[in-house]
């Protein structure tokens, strides 16, 4: 439980920290998952942050997301959301392209999905579903299909 709880409060905490650097669309994503600090999230990076993500919550290491653990991670996500569109001042005018549904950058949150992972549909998500579902979740990232995610993939009309 400890380990979850230090994942939670580390995601949140690490969104709202890449909200004071800047409101620019995708720039939370970039700052999280741009590991070698060049602007752009290659595959590579996004693997290793997936492999990082799936490892957090599985609680029991089983290789396999429970439902409960998945419950964990959507929470998780569903928080730093919160502490995402909290911080634009989400509905004041502040934020567009940031919220569901506006732009390339949902597609961010859409390749986390339960539904998108779990690939056999028998209501748990393996380390192997979680994976393989890398490169399909990045290339919808990768509106301008360059083979690198930056904040121009999750601007306005992508």
């Amino acid at each position: 439980m400890l380990k979850l709880t230090t994942a939670l409060t580390a995601l949140v905490l690490l969104s709202t920290a890449a909200l004071a650097e800047t409101q620019t669309p995708g720039s939370h994503f970039i700052t999280n998952w741009n590991a070698d600090s060049n602007g752009v999230v290659s595959l590579q990076e996004a693997t290793t942050k997936r492999g990082d993500i799936f490892s957090t919550f599985d609680a029991d290491e089983d290789g396999k997301l429970s439902s409960e653990e998945y419950d964990m991670f959507d929470e998780a996500r569903a928080n730093a959301q919160a502490q995402m569109q909290e911080g634009m001042g989400e509905g004041k005018g502040k934020g567009k392209g940031h919220g569901k549904g506006h732009g390339k950058g949902m597609n961010e949150e859409n390749g986390m999905q339960r539904a998108f992972n779990d690939t056999d549909g028998d209501g748990l998500v393996s380390r192997d579903e979680f994976m393989a579902r890398i490169p399909d979740w990045f290339a919808m990232m990768d509106s301008n299909g360059d083979g690198g995610v930056t904040t121009d993939d999750f601007g306005p009309g992508n």
